[in-house]
């Protein structure tokens, strides 16, 4: 269970927005033009992590025969054509509303590049629901460790208060070097197995908050 909070650190991608389908496809992509396995959904939730450089390489990728800034360009370019056709997680938008009803600020911890991550908020129009958001400077999508410090002591909070929602393991890493509490939903890019491995509460979708 969690203690009482008066923050919620969003994840982004796989937590409120639905877009694991998509980044499965993307790669699929990816991996049929190289005459590589291709991946179920399932697969995809299994071996799934971060840094998504060792996810490339669980998968088959070898970077002596290609750097991989190569696949990992051609990914985003494809991904964020296609990003706006997402949705997001049924009842995101309820659950925005109730923690803002009940005064429970609210930020969003990315691995999203930070200009496609703003257009996305804009786009799904849930900008308003977020005191701060925070992406990365880059594409490649690494640890959101140092950037979750920058949150915290910027806008000088409690990180006992806070719980972090995500949707992977590295989510529950972020939280755990921040102080703050965790909980992970099992709907988004890694699978409840893998999450419960964790040791943290897992939910199976964001519409379990409204209860």
């Amino acid at each position: 269970m969690i203690g009482s909070i008066s923050g919620i650190i969003w994840d982004w991608n796989g937590t409120l927005l639905n877009d694991a389908s998509l980044a499965v496809q993307t790669m699929n992509q990816m991996l049929e033009r190289r005459g590589m396995p291709m991946l179920s959904v399932d697969d995809y939730k299994s071996v799934f992590t971060f840094p998504v450089k060792d996810y490339y390489q669980k998968i088959g990728f070898d970077f002596q025969k290609e750097p991989f800034e190569v696949p990992a360009l051609e990914f985003i370019d494809c991904y964020n054509r296609l990003v706006n056709e997402c949705s997001l997680h049924k009842d995101t938008l309820r659950v925005l509303e109730y923690f803002r009803s009940i005064d429970v600020k609210q930020y969003i911890l990315s691995a999203m590049e930070q200009v496609v991550l703003d257009d996305c908020l804009r786009h799904y129009r849930i900008n308003g629901f977020f005191e701060y958001v925070s992406g990365l400077d880059n594409i490649y999508a690494a640890s959101k460790i140092e950037n979750g410090h920058r949150l915290i002591a910027e806008l000088k909070l409690d990180a006992s208060e806070l719980v972090l929602f995500g949707d992977t393991v590295h989510d529950f890493e972020v939280a755990t070097e921040l102080g703050c509490q965790c909980v992970l939903i099992a709907d988004g890019h890694q699978s409840k197995q893998v999450l419960q491995a964790t040791g943290a509460l897992v939910i199976d979708s964001i519409s379990e908050l409204l209860g």
